[in-house]
């Protein structure tokens, strides 16, 4: 079970092509932009040779920006296999002879700080003491089968490790997902009468997601509302609201700030951990968890 995203990563389609962090020569093609960045046309030469050999394979070039690394340009290709679409992202040196494959990590003596700052921003649902000396963040989107997989990991930590605070913020993959922005919604507006019946709301949600479709999400979580405890027509009312959209939207906006394109991506004290129910095993999850308690400082 891969995490849910925007554009699936898939390294077994692509090989060894996307060797994290692997030196790659970037084809010029063209001048660079005016903005100093690289132009859309040396991308897409540089992706031509990089990848031109492979018939089955169309891209689109999602993004060319600024990298948070200074002098870094940050490429965002979206690639059309036969298993779907898959996201490719390189960092581009500033000389534009290099580019680096993979993910940029924060570095220094505490490399976490700047997201620990940012997430201070994080108010969705949460359960576990407000003064925890441990806060995990969760974005999560309700149609995604890899954050209802990690559903059962995530219970059992906290449950675990009882001075954690969980915290749910919204992040529907509105591009993959047709009923992920309607279940954020719902998230929102029964958190507003509690996070029990909210967790519960979630839990329930996980548990029939295969049986909800488009047609029929609205009705479906409007009675797993009820089921929660929540009171059904208020969270009606409230999904239609502007506001709650709003807010929905907000959330999203602090993931992206934060560098999350899939979910479930978790934030341990600031720290990125993807692939939780995964790839991540939960032993690792836990330790991290631990390390952070201040008895392990």
């Amino acid at each position: 079970m891969k995490n849910c995203r925007k554009s699936t990563v898939c390294i077994a389609v692509l090989g060894v092509l996307l060797c994290a962090f692997a030196p790659l020569v970037v084809a010029q093609t063209a001048a660079p932009s005016a903005a100093g960045l690289p132009s859309e046309a040396t991308v897409d030469g540089f992706l031509k040779q990089m990848f031109g050999w492979n018939q089955e394979l169309t891209w689109k070039i999602a993004e060319i920006k600024p990298a948070e690394a200074q002098g870094f340009t940050e490429v965002t290709a979206v690639f059309n296999t036969p298993q779907g679409q898959q996201i490719f992202r390189v960092f581009v040196t500033p000389d534009q002879k290099f580019a680096l494959t993979g993910d940029m990590v924060p570095f220094g003596a505490d490399p976490f700080a700047t997201a620990r700052a940012e997430l201070k921003a994080a108010n969705g649902p949460s359960h576990g003491p407000a003064d925890a000396p441990v806060t995990i963040v969760e974005f999560g989107d309700l149609e995604c089968p890899a954050c209802k997989a990690a559903q059962p990991q995530i219970t059992k930590l906290t449950q675990e490790e009882p001075k954690a605070r969980l915290i749910f913020q919204n992040f529907p993959l509105e591009s993959v997902h047709k009923w992920a922005l309607l279940g954020a919604k719902y998230i929102d507006c029964v958190s507003q009468q509690g996070s029990d019946p909210t967790f519960q709301f979630i839990a329930t949600v996980y548990e029939h997601q295969g049986e909800i479709t488009a047609d029929t999400a609205d009705a479906m979580l409007k009675g797993y509302a009820k089921d929660a405890g929540a009171n059904p027509e208020t969270v009606a009312a409230c999904v239609a609201k502007p506001e709650t959209l709003a807010r929905v939207r907000q959330s999203v906006a602090l993931g992206e700030k934060l560098g999350v394109n899939s979910t479930p991506t978790f934030f341990i004290n600031g720290r990125k951990v993807v692939g939780f129910g995964n790839n991540t095993p939960y032993e690792v999850v836990k330790a991290i968890v631990e390390f952070n308690l201040p008895a392990a400082k």
